[in-house]
């Protein structure tokens, strides 16, 4: 099975690529659905390629938007320029564009949408015969759905689903509601999240409000929450799929690489064979970064996938630094959240000190100075430590 993380720039890719994802997907500046994403210029996008073939993994690149006419100015250019730097494959949802990627780059390797909500075996198979490499299908499919659409499919066309991470209220994504409330076209991907605002319901006549709630803060009808899947990869697998996608391009480098360590490890359990039992320090890492309620979606016919106790992700513990040298008796380590001596760190690791704990004592910034509070965004401290670490490992501490 293929594991497939998200890159919204290049620190997160780095971020996937060190906690061990077989593949990538990124934007460039236009044509993907991730707007708020730092994304990637077109030199940007060439030495990310670079960078990931060099570490033997692939990169899929997002041409997803739904296009009107005007959207297809540059996009001859941008695709012969995509399949000149060795993109392994294009990832969209418009037959228009899927269309103009035949015509101008036919070598180049197409991968269907999610938005293109292929949610039947018909869909599937016409996708197959226009020559698609991989589908990957609509959220709202339960795994019999799967199987039965992986049954019709030559085995050249492999399947993606969605494991982890934030779900939408509409149909594949398919959203307008923050282009109406804020002008933020969400299918060009710009979208304000509208559906995790906090809503009340008004009597039309008298215009009063009536707060549907179950806190003091409002109700949140429209808001989903966050998938969850990594305790059901051998029925994911059964089912036919090939790539277990996690979502989050507009997430941090810290949700990329604890999420990704999480299926990373648990893919690996179950490749080796026999009994499927996730030890606690890998399901446990999915709690320890930004997200809501979990739910398995539709995966099992299952209807509970809204969330109305709050729209704001939440987690027990703070990110607080990355690994960017290893040196005798400890690590230089980029600070990314305050922490002190005294303090007890858990490391997040691609290597068997994963999800061990220490307690912080001497610390030094570069010019040698002893620091005993970590409270410079960025500053980069020596921080003595008896665990292996390697650069990308990070640490996080407990929240208060």
């Amino acid at each position: 099975m293929e594991l497939l993380s998200p890159a919204g720039n290049l620190e997160k890719l780095k971020a996937a690529l060190h906690f061990g994802a077989d593949a990538v997907y990124l934007s460039g500046k236009r044509f993907g659905l991730r707007a708020a994403s730092d994304n990637f210029d077109s030199d940007e996008l060439k030495s990310a390629v670079e960078l990931v073939h060099k570490s033997g993994r692939k990169v899929y690149v997002t041409l997803n938007i739904i296009a009107h006419d005007a959207d297809f100015d540059g996009i001859e250019d941008y695709i012969r320029y995509l399949s000149g730097i060795g993109a392994d494959a294009v990832i969209v949802s418009d037959l228009g564009i899927l269309s103009v990627v035949r015509r101008v780059a036919p070598s180049l390797a197409v991968h269907i949408s999610t938005q293109a909500s292929v949610t039947n075996r018909y869909a599937a198979e016409f996708y197959a015969d226009l020559g698609v490499q991989r589908i990957v299908l609509a959220r709202e499919l339960s795994l019999d759905e799967i199987s039965r659409i992986r049954d019709a499919l030559p085995p050249s066309v492999e399947l993606e689903a969605f494991v982890h991470g934030a779900m939408c209220i509409s149909y594949s994504g398919r959203c307008l509601l923050s282009d109406f409330t804020t002008g933020r076209h969400a299918n060009h991907g710009e979208c304000a999240q509208s559906c995790r605002w906090e809503y009340a319901v008004a009597e039309k006549t008298r215009g009063e409000y009536m707060p549907v709630e179950e806190d003091g803060r409002g109700t949140y009808i429209f808001n989903s929450k966050d998938l969850n899947m990594i305790e059901y990869i051998p029925m994911l697998a059964k089912a036919g799929v090939y790539s277990l996608k996690i979502e989050g391009r507009v997430k941090s480098a810290y949700y990329v690489g604890s999420v990704t360590n999480a299926y990373r490890r648990a893919i690996d359990i179950y490749e080796q064979g026999g009994e499927y039992s996730l030890p606690k320090n890998v399901t446990d890492c999915l709690y320890k970064t930004s997200h809501r309620k979990f739910t398995t979606g539709f995966y099992f016919d299952e209807r509970g996938g809204q969330c109305y106790e709050t729209a704001k992700p939440q987690s027990d513990y703070d990110f607080c630094g990355v690994v960017t040298q290893v040196q005798d008796g400890g690590v230089m380590l980029e600070m990314r959240g305050r922490f002190k001596k005294g303090d007890r760190l858990e490391v997040l690791s691609a290597k068997e000190d994963d999800g061990k704990e220490f307690e912080v004592g001497e610390m030094f910034d570069t010019d040698g100075g002893s620091v005993t509070d970590a409270k410079i965004v960025q500053q980069r401290l020596f921080l003595k430590t008896p665990l292996k670490l390697a650069v990308g490992d990070m640490f996080r501490k407990r929240s208060k």
